[in-house]
């Protein structure tokens, strides 16, 4: 059904009609951007939540990445960054197939209907104006009539009077002929215009108008197709995406199925497994008249009530001890050090270069490791040093290419490189020499063991919250915190050397075996140790005996355990001798 037949007046209300298509295109157009700015947004809100989570460089999570169910997160916040990114697309795409493109047809669109409309106001301007002009010649030629019929009344009344001149009444009749005339002219004039007007009345109804509607029908069911088309597109380009989508969905359920719960418990194993045996079973002490009993405290647990309480010989009480180092006979016990999250960090990684305050096993592991990373080093300058020594064969062979000597500089960088890297290597294997030396095999007996790292039970003693602290050597040889977290007791093993009896009663003043220098200040916090500064002089009365801890005067009044790592010692020599 054409709009140029049936609509051939109704030029406003198409007018409206077509101005009201174009609103919906530009609404539409505005749906469609407002939709891939919500898809903008809520990309960036994904992608912020996944960076969020991520585990942070040098952290206790990135650490924790070695379980599967870590893994199985990272892995689903990494599939979660890409699903993101697929909303992302579907903004690109909704911008660049549907936004931009309607909003070039709208210009189109608008400069096209403006052009029909122009055309069809231009032609009803014409026929207008061809109506006016046939009005006014239909006029005149009214009043010519008039004209003409009045001039021939008065000749009619002059020729009948008898008593006017003849001269009279030639002059009226020539009036009343000159009225005839141009009443006919008038006429003439007016047919001519009656019949241009039809003319162009027909073809402004029939050709002009048909053909204006005719342009704007067909402009306005290519509006109608192109929105169909962008409404299909806009479906398509969710649909592009879902394959992808899918895939990352896949992705987070394989990462969820990934999670091996019997795995994660061995590596707990793996990473807190110390190396050291269980301790053996205590003696049996008969009594006898005359015989003290041994007075020995548990390294099973935290627990310093059994020896707290106790009254002296002299008749007081001992007050309750912090010490961490608790001397009884043929015992020295390494009391409380608290084992919070700084500490744990230190055993997972920082510290001295040797590794030296972490557990024979975790010491192990961490060894190897470094070996490992070293020897990968090795072979990448090796291999790196290989193909600069393939350039230069070129460069020998033909001059013309390049410079032989200007790959020397590089190949003796190299070369001192891997000198380096492999005197690393040979340091750290002794270091592992030496601890797998050191490590005790199934086959040995159980022997009650330094350095024992146990979790804090409900039966052991709580430390005061209030008296939290963190201390760190420089080398991290050492850190001593107290808190209500989890706590760690280092127990030494029975030593011969220790036979007298360890208490804060009055004891014989031990003798010089040699003076130190303090290369790290140390705060004694605990009783028992003793505040140094760096490059402090000290003299040494008792000798690092495997714990880690060397006894120190600073005169008469003061003298306590400092940490063997933070001072450089000097014995006497016939100290060294025996």
């Amino acid at each position: 059904m054409s709009w140029g037949s049936e609509l051939w007046d109704q030029f406003d209300n198409l007018e409206k009609h077509t101005q009201s298509g174009i609103e919906f295109v530009e609404r539409y157009s505005k749906f469609v951007k407002e939709r891939s700015d919500i898809e903008i947004s809520y990309a960036k809100q994904i992608r912020n939540l996944s960076k969020k989570y991520q585990p942070k460089k040098n952290s206790r999570e990135e650490e924790e990445n070695k379980y599967t169910s870590c893994r199985a997160f990272l892995s689903t916040l990494n599939e979660l960054n890409d699903y993101a990114g697929q909303h992302e697309v579907i903004a690109e795409n909704l911008t660049s197939q549907i936004i931009t493109e309607l909003s070039r047809y709208l210009t189109e669109l608008k400069a096209e209907r403006k052009s029909h409309f122009h055309d069809g106001r231009k032609a009803q301007q014409q026929i207008e104006s061809l109506w006016k002009q046939l009005e006014s010649s239909k006029r005149r030629f009214e009043r010519d009539c008039k004209e003409a019929d009045r001039a021939q009344q008065y000749f009619e009344r002059m020729d009948a009077d008898i008593n006017v001149t003849k001269a009279d009444v030639e002059k009226a009749r020539q009036q009343a002929q000159m009225r005839h005339q141009i009443a006919a002219d008038s006429k003439t004039e007016y047919s001519n215009y009656l019949t241009k007007f039809n003319q162009e009345q027909n073809e402004h109804y029939y050709t002009l108008i048909p053909n204006i509607f005719q342009k704007l029908q067909e402009m306005e069911e290519r509006r109608i197709e192109r929105v169909g088309v962008s409404m299909k597109t806009y479906a398509e380009v969710d649909r592009e995406v879902l394959p992808i989508v899918g895939k990352c969905l896949d992705g987070m359920t394989k990462a969820a199925e990934s999670i091996e719960p019997k795995t994660d418990s061995k590596q707990v194993v793996e990473s807190y497994k110390s190396g050291f045996e269980p301790p053996g079973d205590v003696e049996f002490e008969d009594y006898g008249p005359g015989q003290t009993m041994k007075r020995t405290v548990s390294e099973t647990s935290l627990s310093n009530s059994r020896g707290e309480a106790k009254e002296r010989p002299g008749g007081g009480k001992s007050k309750g001890k912090l010490w961490p180092f608790i001397k009884n006979k043929n015992k020295l016990s390494l009391k409380l050090i608290t084992f919070n999250s700084h500490v744990r960090n230190l055993i997972e990684g920082s510290g001295p270069e040797d590794f030296s305050h972490l557990p024979p096993e975790q010491r192990r592991k961490k060894l190897q490791a470094k070996i490992d990373d070293i020897n990968k080093d090795i072979q990448k300058e090796m291999d790196q040093k290989d193909a600069l020594t393939k350039m230069k064969g070129v460069y020998e062979k033909n001059p013309q290419m390049g410079d032989p000597a200007s790959v020397d500089p590089r190949l003796v960088e190299m070369a001192m490189n891997i000198e380096k890297l492999q005197s690393e290597v040979q340091k750290f294997e002794g270091w592992l020499a030496e601890v797998e030396g050191r490590l005790p095999s199934r086959s040995d007996p159980p022997r009650r063991q330094s350095g024992l790292y146990e979790s804090q039970n409900s039966n052991s003693t709580m430390v005061d919250n209030n008296c939290a602290q963190d201390r760190e050597s420089p080398d991290g040889s050492y850190t001593e915190e107290q808190s209500s977290e989890t706590q760690v007791k280092v127990a030494i093993a029975n030593t011969p050397e220790f036979d007298d009896e360890f208490d804060d009663g009055d004891e014989e003043t031990l003798p010089t075996i040699g003076t130190c220098k303090a290369v790290y200040s140390f705060e004694g916090h605990n009783e028992g140790t003793i505040s140094v500064t760096e490059g402090e002089l000290l003299f040494v009365i008792e000798q690092d005996k495997g714990d880690g801890w060397t006894r120190v005067r600073r005169n008469v009044e003061e003298e306590g355990y400092v940490p063997t790592s933070y001072v450089e010692v000097f014995l006497e020599t016939n100290t060294k001798d025996s």
